[in-house]
């Protein structure tokens, strides 16, 4: 494993992909990346089980939630983002700037303190045909967060016939190591 030398943000919502987070977080520490993990807070309630061990492996506390305000940050200054995978309702509430939870607060921040934000929805067919997902997608590429959806990244599924282990992490931590270089 090499020593870290740049902090990656990695954010994951309630999808079924979530449950590999641990592989994911390994290979981004192989990258180099120091790694800082937050979840929505089901994403949290769906991997309590693993949360201490999650933050024995990136060294760091696990976030959910905000912290109060004056508390010092826990976590070092991030380099890059990277979100996946991020539900229909995560990617809406990102794009309308609606900050209730944790992460979709750090990442609407982060694009105006202009952090590289490398994104990868999880969502089914059914769920696209909804008008507001597709404006979502374009409000948040128009704010240069790369989205990696559709050919060049996730292609929706059949609802219900998902196949959360071929989810394509590789994506999000090439570019997320391509936007360390430029």
């Amino acid at each position: 494993m090499t020593t870290p030398s740049r902090v990656l943000y990695l954010f994951g919502s309630a999808a079924p992909p979530v449950f590999d987070i641990a592989k994911v977080i390994e290979d981004a520490q192989s990258r180099g990346f120091d790694v800082c993990l937050g979840l929505t807070p089901t994403a949290a309630r769906w991997l309590d089980p693993q949360l201490r061990e999650l933050a024995r492996l990136t060294g760091h506390p696990v976030r959910n939630e905000y912290k109060m305000p004056g508390e010092p940050d826990v976590w070092p200054k991030a380099d890059v983002i990277a979100f996946a995978p991020v539900t229909f309702n995560t990617i809406n509430s990102w794009a309308l700037g609606l900050t209730h939870d944790f992460v979709v607060g750090v990442v609407a921040e982060g694009i105006g303190k202009r952090i590289p934000i490398i994104a990868m929805p999880c969502v089914n067919s059914a769920y696209v045909q909804h008008r507001q997902f597709e404006r979502s997608v374009d409000e948040l590429r128009a704010m240069d967060v790369q989205l990696l959806y559709g050919e060049d990244g996730f292609v929706p599924n059949q609802p219900g016939q998902g196949k959360p282990k071929e989810f394509p992490w590789e994506l999000v931590l090439d570019a997320a190591v391509d936007a360390m270089r430029t």
